[in-house]
């Protein structure tokens, strides 16, 4: 006897990369370019205030954030996007924002919209999150798939008004994972201004907005600030997973309207796992450095460079604008992640692994991901095996 919302679900990316790849092993040097975890050094003197608070793990943490956390986000979110928070009102901390992108369906979400089972909008491909989020509160995920045409962004304002109608909330996901696509100011300004005429939250997974080429992507609570929008029509979530190379620091925050992140809190004070106060405490001073920020964009900067000039001619690359993933045209993604492994010893995610089946075939089915996160020449020549490979 176990919730039938759950029975159906496709197995986890990783479980299925797993199965569809061990048993064939290769002899020589492995890379894997499969898991979005950022592999370059983080700030060092972390460490530092980490033994400094030490003592704090025997206490239980402030299921808010402490006021130095709170402090150095608002701070942060101001010296970004122009927009100034309030921290015990507009902000809430997550212990990593995938916490955050499930619990807020639960928190926001109703289980009836005039009467009928809402919607919530997920472009498709997606981080899997969002799916079981939604099917949580007994909604009914709604799949848009993007492509070339779309920007690789979903085009939701080309929906009917009867299923916008009857939509609780949308994600969105910019710069996009796996694609590496930037929401421009108008198509931010778009989204707000359906959300605002239809009536539904959009929840705006900016956890890859600190990777990027040249120009920093617009923030969706900036446009909706800029607007004069509801500022609960949206929640923006942020983490220093992929800003700072801390993904094992679980650590990040979700802002937001006042009404919004009250009733998020309501729902964290029974259901949550706040992050300890030493590792609050570590966050703080992460937020309050830029330096090491810069640092970081500027290896990756270097990845882009590299993967521009290796895939050079090749028709199914597409260069990221932002994030540290490639998206691969290959023609079939499984069977090039498998015959790529057992060739050249390249572990990388079939782009189906990250899509919904939508009658019969999904918009990753060509795809390989190709996650750029290990450090400089390891990249590099795991690039170079791809590339090899394809030719």
């Amino acid at each position: 006897m176990y919730p039938e919302r759950f029975l159906y679900l496709p197995e986890y990316a990783f479980p299925r990369l797993r199965a569809l790849l061990d048993g064939h092993d290769f002899a020589g040097p492995h890379f894997n370019m499969t898991v979005g975890e950022p592999q370059h050094r983080f700030p060092l003197w972390i460490k530092d205030i980490l033994f400094e608070h030490f003592d704090g793990f025997s206490r239980y943490p402030a299921n808010d954030g402490i006021e130095k956390l709170q402090k150095s986000i608002v701070d942060w979110f101001y010296r970004r996007f122009g927009v100034s928070l309030t921290s015990d009102r507009n902000i809430i901390p997550v212990n990593g924002t995938r916490e955050g992108l499930y619990n807020v369906s639960m928190a926001l979400c109703p289980e009836r919209l005039r009467d009928r089972v809402p919607f919530v909008l997920i472009p498709n491909p997606f981080y899997q999150v969002y799916m079981v989020s939604a099917l949580s509160v007994n909604s009914e995920p709604l799949f848009i798939s993007t492509d070339e045409k779309s920007g690789h962004l979903p085009d939701y304002s080309g929906l009917k008004a009867d299923i916008l109608n009857n939509t609780s909330a949308a994600y969105i996901c910019s710069p996009s994972n796996p694609q590496g696509a930037v929401a421009t100011v108008d198509y931010l300004t778009e989204l707000i201004e359906l959300a605002e005429k239809y009536d539904f939250i959009i929840f705006a997974d900016e956890c890859y907005s600190e990777i990027y080429r040249h120009t920093p992507p617009p923030g969706l609570m900036e446009i909706s600030h800029k607007l004069g929008a509801d500022p609960d029509r949206v929640v923006s979530f942020h983490s220093l997973s992929k800003r700072s190379n801390l993904p094992g620091l679980r650590s990040g925050f979700a802002a937001s309207g006042e009404k919004n992140i009250k009733q998020m809190k309501q729902l964290r004070a029974y259901s949550g796992a706040p992050i300890p106060e030493p590792l609050q405490h570590v966050s703080a001073s992460v937020w309050d450095d830029e330096d090491h920020v810069i640092q970081n964009r500027e290896i990756y900067k270097k990845k882009y460079k590299f993967a521009d000039k290796i895939f050079d001619g090749f028709d199914g690359y597409l260069s990221p604008e932002a994030g540290f993933f490639l998206w691969l045209d290959v023609d079939n993604g499984e069977k090039t992640a498998l015959d790529l492994w057992q060739t050249f010893g390249v572990r990388v995610l079939p782009g189906k692994y990250l899509a919904k089946d939508l009658n019969g075939q999904s918009p990753g089915d060509r795809f390989i991901r190709v996650a750029m996160v290990s450090e400089l020449e390891e990249t590099k020549e795991g690039l170079k095996k791809i590339r090899e490979f394809l030719d």
